[in-house]
């Protein structure tokens, strides 16, 4: 099974601290679109033995689609590929853009997921990170969302805001589980070069918080879920009764994906490509009939840290067996994983090994130390 992931590269406003590619400007949405089916009818050659079990639109902000283009899409995989019968449809929007209208379309086109990036309730920080919707909308949007039936339903904070107090960070995590959705991701703010936000910690107008303070919210984040019922499946993401983003999973997994459009990825384990972050580019190259990629091949060390990179970071852990069929680690890598195991950072069986609560605090070093490296 595989994933389609497809990116849409227009938003309404340029959010200060988002580095995402994508244009504010609209003119050629159709004409984008029209490419993104093209890109799609190119890649089947190459993935014909592959069914796709979950089609996701992400940016960007993909709920500024129309219903009509959104289905022109839809449409397209279908035909041109293998799709599950029960595929799971995901679609990331703003708040702003979920009128009972807008929701009820895109249940009729299929789209059984939503991702809505609600990011704060707190109307101060929506400002500054100039978002496009209030605290307000949020709570109508995902009251709309749960009339017209979206029962897979992600709500999505980020933690870590410039001057937000742990109570703050409390208060707004009780407004989200008293929302009651399925599945939450919170995310820590980090700061992008080349983003408004990054200009603003330069020049001093903002402080960012503190990693202690990152790593209180974050300890307060995961014991909060944990007592609200919500699984911390993955790092930066929690669900009550097993309702996973199974896209998401099966990027953390490994899983074959095709990216489609101007930034997205591809991987199918061995190889791994990148389309043109430029959107003029990547219509003049698909208008020439050319698939506007870069491709990187993997060696047997590059799969290996990518296992480890991805799978420490979800609470199946990496197998390792899947790691050592790629490269027999040498006595240094396993008393690394000794010495993390004793710091009680990480837990081995005979089958994987997986980080504790507190290794998940520093995953990406944990991974970042058991990377192996050729000649070393």
């Amino acid at each position: 099974m595989a994933g389609c992931y497809i990116h849409i590269p227009f938003c309404a406003q340029k959010c200060s601290y988002c580095d995402f590619h994508f244009s504010t400007n609209h003119s050629y949405k159709q004409e984008m679109v029209d490419a993104l089916c093209s890109e799609l009818e190119m890649r089947a050659k190459d993935w014909k033995a592959e069914s796709f079990e979950t089609i996701y639109f992400g940016g960007g902000t993909p709920s500024i689609l129309t219903n009509e283009q959104l289905n022109q899409l839809i449409q397209q995989v279908k035909k041109t590929y293998s799709v599950s019968a029960d595929v799971e449809i995901s679609l990331e929007c703003n708040p702003d853009d979920c009128s009972l209208e807008q929701l009820e379309g895109w249940k009729k086109l299929g789209v059984n997921r939503l991702s809505m990036g609600i990011q704060s309730f707190d109307e101060q920080q929506l400002k500054w990170m100039n978002r496009s919707h209030t605290a307000s909308e949020s709570l109508n949007a995902v009251l709309n969302a749960k009339q017209v039936g979206f029962d897979e339903l992600s709500l999505d904070l980020i933690y870590g805001l410039p001057n937000m107090s742990l109570e703050s960070w409390a208060a707004q995590l009780d407004q989200i589980i008293a929302l009651n959705p399925e599945h939450i991701s919170a995310y820590c703010l980090t700061v992008e070069e080349k983003t408004a936000l990054s200009s603003w910690v330069k020049e001093g107008k903002i402080i960012v918080s503190t990693i202690d303070q990152q790593s209180e919210q974050f300890e307060l984040l995961v014991a909060k879920l944990k007592t609200a019922g919500f699984e911390q499946y993955e790092i930066s993401n929690f669900a009550r009764n097993a309702h996973y983003s199974k896209h998401n999973t099966s990027y953390w997994k490994g899983t074959n994906y095709i990216g489609i459009g101007p930034s997205a990825h591809g991987y199918n384990q061995k190889e791994r490509y990148w389309n043109q972050a430029n959107n003029k580019a990547y219509l003049l190259e698909i208008q020439k009939g050319k698939l506007p990629e870069t491709i990187e091949t993997l060696s047997h060390f590059d799969q290996f840290n990518e296992l480890l990179l991805i799978g420490l970071r979800t609470k199946w852990g990496v197998s390792k067996e899947k790691l050592f069929q790629l490269i027999q680690p040498n006595s240094k890598w396993t008393k690394i994983v000794i010495d993390y195991e004793e710091q009680k950072m990480l837990i081995q069986t005979d089958e994987i090994i997986v980080l504790t609560q507190e290794g998940r605090l520093l995953a990406d070093a944990i991974a970042a130390d058991l990377f192996l490296i050729a000649n070393s």
